[in-house]
């Protein structure tokens, strides 16, 4: 048999085939059906609506009626190209309510499904609204976020996860506590992030990204390779493997403990099987030596009930009969007397056999004293076992059988584990046969992944960056469990014998790097939108944001990065913060952050643009507050030529 065919035998091995290539990411899709928010729960949530912070401070309200109360206010001149997003698969966030948190005091947002990008002047909190997303998916809370006089901060989120939409909420008060609720329910920051943090992955200059984390890279490489059966035959052998050890350790038990165990049970057996046991036994004996301890008033009592009944002359039993004799005689004058008749002799039979019994008991009665000594050994031998192994002579007689088949098993113990000795080896060989196919597998996607990726890098701006994937084994300690491969001891667990690593070199001449240890964000968002851009099929996280995705680049590498987002945006919801025009033209829906005084205090509002405003926006943003006519027609420019790209990518 060859190596990939003995690893499809598996799953009809055992059945159980645990198809877990894509991790959480295929967790967090929920259902791919399509639709919006306004879809699933018959609101107009998913319009893209934003509102700006009011006059007055309002208590925080509850959080169903917060999400969603104001939704479907959109203006129909806004964005005509976020209508061509494709849709979303269940679980896009639809909306943000962010109240006194920092310098935003009331606020809310309506998202778009596909590229959502929010500009404004540095300082005017557009990383504010990451950080309160970030809250409302389990980040770690930060008191410190808490606006100036207020008591707490809180944000709402809401995602159209289906069949039912999601709430998120949370809290945190300027003393430090913070409370975490899943529509309307309280739950841990933990059990927070566990759910809604799979819905969204945030890239930016401070997050701790999956990215990051090489067990989600491995689980990366697996998706984008199509290596769902490989890993699931791999999983599934090493489970079944595990599942023989677990069985063969219970075996596993010292001669001499072996010894001990079967000699005690022995005994035990010899004991319970030699006192031959009845159910109800020490009941008639308690019975029995009873009625001794009385025996003579018991013999006196039961020679009165005899003389009684039937005593020679004075006996009930003679007067019964003579009664029935008299009847009999009135019976043949008058018939209604034959009854009578017969029962009275009924009750003299019945009486004279009362009065032999009474005698035969009282005969029973034991009077030798040597068989009472035995009746009371007896007892104690009764009474000894149930001491020892259960309440009562069924109970003594279940133990025993129950003994008796443990000896059994012990006696058959060396057999068995020779069994699962020989099982446990050919389990191994099978688990280093699925682990060596899907190594190959991996080996083979990691080419590919990196070269596509580095084709995808220089597009954004990286056109000498070197980017590898790679895919090492680790050999295995002296007493740790091991599989061959390619004449290697390697180490294994579920996932397989590989470990795999996103490695990236920035300049020409540099060893390439574990992704981690990139030090700027911005380098890191792009990277992250070159592997997204490539995964958008395999990794089905439904919101990706993208933080100052535009540190460190131009005009030139701008736009490329722009259309990567939309593109991107085709398959995954994007929010994205820049501070430059060339990325912001790609927006399905563009929001302007900025911030202002009022009473005396600094407040963060956000506005969503209709389509002169994003002409206006755009132009501050390629030449300043001053900009002049030749600032405008750049704008309108860019507009124009996205737009026209856009047409061209959904061959228009």
């Amino acid at each position: 048999m060859t190596e990939a065919a003995e690893a499809e035998t598996v799953g009809r091995e055992r059945g159980r085939v645990d198809r877990a290539a894509a991790g959480g990411s295929t967790a967090a899709s929920g259902s791919a059906a399509a639709g919006g928010f306004a879809a699933a729960s018959g609101s107009a949530a998913a319009s893209g609506s934003a509102t700006t912070a009011e006059p007055d401070s309002d208590d925080a309200a509850p959080a169903s009626p917060e999400i969603g109360a104001e939704a479907g206010t959109q203006d129909p001149s806004a964005s005509p190209e976020a209508s061509a997003a494709r849709p979303m698969a269940g679980g896009r966030l639809a909306e943000l309510a962010v109240h006194d948190l920092a310098l935003i005091e009331k606020l809310r947002i309506s998202f778009e499904p596909g590229l959502n990008v929010l500009t404004g002047e540095t300082g005017a909190g557009k990383s504010l609204l990451i950080d309160a997303l970030g809250l409302a998916v389990g980040a770690r809370a930060d008191t410190s976020l808490v606006r100036h006089g207020s008591d707490s901060a809180r944000v709402e989120a809401l995602f159209d996860r289906l069949p039912e939409p999601l709430i998120c909420v949370r809290e945190v008060s300027a003393a430090g506590r913070s409370t975490a609720r899943i529509d309307d329910e309280s739950v841990t920051a933990a059990r927070l992030a566990s759910v809604a943090g799979r819905l969204v992955e945030i890239h930016g200059q401070h997050e701790q990204q999956r990215l990051l984390d090489e067990r989600w890279q491995r689980e990366l490489l697996d998706a984008f390779g199509g290596l769902d059966r490989e890993r699931g035959a791999t999983a599934a052998a090493v489970e079944t493997w595990r599942a023989n050890q677990a069985a063969l350790a219970e075996l596993a038990l010292d001669p001499r403990e072996l010894a001990r165990r079967l000699e005690l049970h022995d005994h035990q057996l010899a004991e319970i099987a030699g006192a031959k046991l009845r159910v109800g036994e020490a009941a008639d004996i308690r019975g029995r030596l009873s009625s001794a301890q009385h025996a003579e008033s018991i013999a006196r009592g039961s020679a009165e009930v005899h003389d009684l009944l039937a005593g020679e002359g004075t006996g009930a039993r003679e007067t019964t009969a003579e009664a029935a004799h008299r009847a009999r005689d009135l019976a043949k004058l008058d018939q209604r007397y034959e009854p009578v008749a017969e029962r009275l002799l009924g009750l003299a039979a019945e009486l004279e056999d009362a009065a032999a019994e009474a005698a035969g008991l009282a005969e029973s009665v034991e009077h030798d004293p040597a068989a009472l000594s035995l009746l009371e050994e007896r007892l104690s031998q009764i009474y000894s076992l149930e001491r020892k192994y259960g309440e009562d002579e069924a109970a003594v007689i279940a133990y025993g059988e129950r003994t008796a088949a443990e000896a059994q098993r012990l006696r058959t113990l060396e057999a068995s584990r020779e069994t699962r000795q020989a099982e446990a080896a050919r389990l191994l060989r099978l688990v280093g046969t699925t682990s060596s196919v899907l190594s190959r597998g991996r080996q083979t996607a990691a080419q590919l992944l990196a070269k596509a990726v580095e084709e995808a890098l220089g597009g954004l701006g990286f056109s000498q960056t070197s980017f590898q994937v790679a895919v090492t084994r680790r050999p295995a300690g002296p007493s740790e469990p091991a599989v061959e491969i390619d004449g290697q001891r390697v180490a294994f667990d579920g996932s397989g014998a590989d470990s795999v690593a996103f490695l990236i070199a920035p300049n020409p001449g540099e060893p390439a790097r574990p992704l981690a240890r990139i030090a700027s964000g911005g380098e890191l968002s792009r990277v992250a939108l070159a592997i997204k851009q490539i995964l958008a099929e395999a990794d089905h996280t439904p919101t990706l944001v993208f933080d100052e995705i535009d540190a460190g680049i131009g005009g030139r590498s701008a736009e490329p990065v722009g259309r990567s987002l939309w593109e991107l945006a085709r398959s995954h919801q994007v929010l994205c913060v820049t501070h430059l025009g060339q990325i912001a033209a790609y927006a399905d829906a563009q929001f302007r952050i900025e911030k202002h005084q009022r009473d005396g205090r600094t407040v963060t509002e956000v506005h969503r643009l209709d389509a002169a405003e994003r002409v206006e926006e755009l132009t501050q943003m390629l030449a300043g507050a001053d900009g002049g006519a030749g600032a405008r027609a750049s704008a309108e420019e860019l507009l124009e030529r996205a737009d026209a790209w856009r047409r061209s990518a959904r061959g228009e």
